[in-house]
């Protein structure tokens, strides 16, 4: 057997084809020369025993770098074979050589093995084997042996500087930079180019401006990439304005841009939005013949989109070469971040017709448009791809993926994906957070923040305003506190997305003036944090207090959009303003040119209705310029209902159920009309024909938090532990309330039953069960806060108010449509409701 440099055995049949596949004299064409030619002109013996005095090592370190010119290791391997054994008779020079070889061809074991028998080193060994480490990412070991270099007293020149700085780049400890930067100065290497340029790299990457700056001004003679590096280090940390001032210097002083320094020009232009300039700078790309390089391409297609000038980006993508997959990547990124989902996913498809290899980022961006389609179908296929591709273990892939299933209502795929991820960053916490909130399970949207702060992953904006938004929708507010505590902790509390739903978890537990304080306090507001305050006080009832908010809103300069005027109707329908709600819907469409969609109409329907105009609500629906939705109807039945309007109720009634026959809701709001007017053969067919459906009311429900438990009630409850305590309480209450005025409202028992059956039965709806089970469970003179599935009936609400008055307790009821804050008697919602 004999065994070669590479350490690999080969078998003896073997060993004449390896000979001739190694050794550089036996094919003319591998190193391009002719080897017999070379024997003959160099006198090299044919004969392996002849002594190496023959074919000395400066030939050898010829023919070495002749391998390297033609990228030919294999042939650089085999010639190393024959300097062995010849007796090994290589210089340090021609060792050097040999060394570049194996580091360029990415044999680092045998350029490691190498170094270690080399007989004596200089500089330039050390660092082409630093330069290997590099190349291999194994950054320790290139800082390591930069050490053992300085260590054994080798010559600090420029280019181990500038292989070190690029090192400690790459290995993101650019800030390491300071330290070489001192000894580059006490050597006199300060004005080098070449490591100045290295040195403004690494300071540009960890930010110090300044002192990038301070090397470039005592550089003696700039050169381009100088110049490059500096437009580039200014463009990169946002000092756009002395990004352009470097340029225009560089022109003066007669130096021609390069690709790079037109992409770092491109930056600094979109970054203080001087399209003009950047435009002008096109121009001189044109010129020079740079348009068609790849980085420049990207630049102008960045730049053009900042613009919005969506026909250029597409002129400049078809102009630029796309053969490489970053400008695929890039409009494919642009179209699905701007809403435009089908032109993403259509160049995507183009791109796989081109034979361009997708990456991650690709994929990425592909998956976000299929996500916002909603388009499951697409999403497997992607994934397919993804699988095929082998970049399922990516972080960026696996979340977009995560998204994509999320997005179209499968969620136990996205946890499945999360589960077997490999790599997970706060994102993958995210998504998943954000698709349980999403689908409704605010629950276990929860439970999966506190696993994530387990695990010790730090949350950001998205995470607290999503779980914030989860406390809200399950009025946990005990939960919702805590979660504001930590946003101050981690220094979240200032910023605008978490202040919003900080005033939306609020607004939605029961705590309107805890909303306005954290309202009060923000030094920045959006649309949305105005829009959520609005929403806030119009759920409570406080329509004025809304339109307060809405006229400073236009008083702070900010335009009303969509939302808001959602907002606005909803407070004026709340509180029964019909003039101005009136004045607010026509001015949607003459000051703010919106145009109403069903929302708008919705809410007027209702503040008409609820007035009493029913006449004028039918006529807004008929006028609605395109066809009335479920939801439209549902306010017109609702009002008919408060105001006993037998005929107009079915009718609408009947439009609900021609779009959707199996709603239970309409169903029951029409067999309560029929109560009401005392139509019991009406109620009775309503309700077998539900039977007949499959159909069952909606239980109604009622349940309050306390020291981290949420009890829940149900009418006429005897389940709970506390029954007997429960109904002592209210039979005190009853005597109570009796004395200070109460008289029963039967007609909120939509039962044919006795009238004393009634009465007991207004005393065993689900909300008064649950206030009793507060007074005794909760502590004096606190705030009572009870959640309802279902409208507050006329009685209990008259009840809640006495009940207020005499307990000295502040009562919050938040049923289906708003809150109710019962003080002292009296109601948020003046007894319009």
């Amino acid at each position: 057997m004999i065994r070669l440099f590479t350490g690999r055995a080969l078998r003896p049949s073997n060993i004449s084809a390896v000979h001739q596949k190694l050794n550089p004299f036996a094919c003319s064409s591998s190193c391009g020369f002719s080897a017999q030619a070379a024997i003959q002109t160099q006198q090299i013996p044919s004969s392996t025993n002849e002594p190496c005095s023959h074919f000395d090592s400066y030939m050898y370190g010829s023919l070495l770098r002749h391998c390297i010119q033609n990228d030919d290791p294999i042939s650089a391997m085999g010639l190393h074979c024959k300097i062995l054994k010849s007796g090994n008779c290589l210089d340090l020079f021609a060792t050097n050589i040999l060394l570049n070889v194996y580091v360029k061809a990415e044999f680092l074991s045998q350029a490691e093995l190498l170094f270690d028998e080399m007989p004596e080193r200089n500089t330039i060994s050390f660092v082409t084997l630093v330069q290997g480490y590099a190349q291999r990412s194994q950054f320790s070991e290139a800082v390591g042996l930069f050490s053992r270099l300085h260590r054994e007293g080798h010559e600090l020149n420029p280019f181990v500087f500038t292989s070190i700085l690029k090192v400690l780049v790459s290995m993101e400890c650019s800030e390491l930079a300071w330290n070489l930067h001192a000894c580059v100065y006490k050597l006199g290497h300060e004005s080098n180019a070449f490591v100045g340029t290295a040195l403004i790299d690494a300071y540009s990457v960890c930010g110090c401006v300044d002192f990038a700056r301070e090397v470039f001004d005592g550089i003696r003679c700039k050169d381009m990439v100088t110049w490059t590096g500096m437009v580039a280090c200014y463009a990169e940390n946002d000092c756009f304005q002395e990004a352009l001032e470097v340029f225009s210097q560089m022109r003066l002083v007669g130096f021609k841009p390069n690709n790079f320094t037109f992409a770092g020009v491109f930056k600094a232009c979109i970054g203080i939005e001087a399209f003009d300039i950047a435009k002008g700078i096109h121009g001189c790309v044109l010129k020079t013949h740079y348009e068609h390089d790849i980085y420049v391409g990207v630049a102008l297609l960045e730049l053009y989109t900042k613009c919005g000038n969506i026909d250029n980006v597409q002129r400049v993508f078809e102009e630029i070469p796309k053969t490489d997959v970053i400008p695929w990547s890039f409009m494919i990124s642009r179209y699905a971040q701007s809403d435009q989902s089908e032109k993403a996913v259509n160049l995507f498809c183009r791109m796989r017709q081109s034979f361009v290899v997708p990456n991650q980022y690709t994929f990425a961006s592909t998956l976000q448009a299929c996500a916002t389609l909603g388009d499951l179908d697409l999403g497997k296929q992607m994934h397919s791809l993804v699988l095929k591709a082998c970049l399922d273990a990516d972080v960026f892939v696996s979340n977009a993926l995560m998204d994509v299933y999320a997005k179209c209502g499968r969620i136990e795929d996205s946890m499945e994906l999360f589960e077997k991820s490999p790599n997970r960053n706060d994102v993958s916490w995210n998504t998943l957070i954000v698709g349980y909130v999403n689908c409704g399970d605010a629950e276990k949207a929860l439970e999966l923040f506190m696993e994530m702060l387990e695990n010790q992953v730090q949350a950001t904006e998205v995470t607290y305003s999503s779980v914030l938004c989860a406390s809200a929708s399950l009025t946990a507010l005990e939960l919702g506190t805590q979660i504001h505590s930590l946003t101050v902790k981690t220094n979240y509390a200032e910023n605008t997305i978490v202040h919003n739903a900080l005033i939306d978890m609020y607004s939605k537990c029961g705590r309107i003036r805890d909303a306005h304080l954290v309202f009060d306090m923000m030094n920045e507001r959006d649309e949305v944090s105005w829009n959520t305050m609005i929403s806030g006080y119009s759920m409570h009832g406080l329509g004025m207090e809304a339109l307060k908010i809405f006229q400073m809103m236009k008083d702070r300069g900010y335009k009303p959009n969509t939302l808001t005027f959602v907002g606005v109707l909803s407070a004026c329908s709340n509180s029964g303003l019909l003039d101005q709600g009136q004045a607010y819907f026509s001015s949607m469409l003459q000051e703010y040119g919106i145009e109403p969609c069903i929302e708008h109409y919705s809410c007027m329907v209702w503040l008409l209705g609820r007035s009493g105009h029913l006449d004028k609500a039918l006529k807004l629906i008929e006028k609605i310029p395109f066809k009335p939705s479920v939801m439209v109807w549902r306010a017109l039945l609702g009002a008919c209902v408060i105001h006993n309007n037998v005929e107009l109720g079915r009718m609408s009634a009947e439009r609900i159920l021609e779009m959707e026959s199996q709603d239970d809701a309409t169903h029951v709001l029409l067999s309560n009309i029929y109560a009401t007017a005392r139509k019991w053969d009406n109620v009775t067919a309503i309700r077998q024909s539900m039977r007949k459906k499959g159909m069952k009311k909606e239980p109604g429900l009622s349940w309050i938090e306390n020291q981290g438990r949420v009890h829940y009630f149900s009418v006429g409850d005897t389940s709970h532990p506390d029954t007997k305590v429960i109904n002592g309480i209210l039979e005190w209450l009853n005597v109570r309330t009796r004395r200070a005025g109460y008289v029963p409202n039967c007609n909120a028992v939509l039962l044919d039953v006795e009238h004393k059956e009634k009465e007991r039965l207004l005393w065993v709806h689900s909300e008064r069960l649950a206030l009793a089970f507060a007074l005794f469970r909760t502590s004096p003179g606190s705030q009572i806060r009870i959640i309802k599935n279902l409208r507050i009936c006329v009685d209990c609400h008259a009840a809640m108010k006495l009940i207020s008055k005499i307990m000295q307790r502040d009562i919050i009821i938040r049923d289906m449509n708003r809150f109710h804050d019962f003080h002292d008697g009296i109601c948020s919602c003046g007894d319009y409701w």
